[in-house]
């Protein structure tokens, strides 16, 4: 694929199509880190840590805390 720099306002963009961001799973207003090396630009979306309410939700809201954990014995000043 193919795009060209347009000058949008006082700079400069390339528009990308809507399946190709679809594919990276980017979306509009999305942040990305800009990286340019040996003339190669470089457009990767940050990693970012999941809230506990969007790991719970990957769950349909039900952590199956079912039980009691053994640790094993208690050492030092666990006693």
């Amino acid at each position: 694929m193919q795009a060209q720099v347009k000058m949008w306002g006082n700079s400069q963009g390339i528009r990308l199509p809507k399946d190709i961001l679809q594919e990276a799973s980017i979306s509009v207003n999305d942040v990305l880190d800009v990286k340019v090396s040996n003339g190669m630009i470089t457009l990767v979306k940050p990693f970012r840590h999941k809230t506990l309410e969007e790991r719970a939700a990957e769950y349909d809201g039900k952590l199956n805390l079912d039980g009691e954990f053994d640790w094993g014995e208690p050492t030092g000043r666990e006693i």
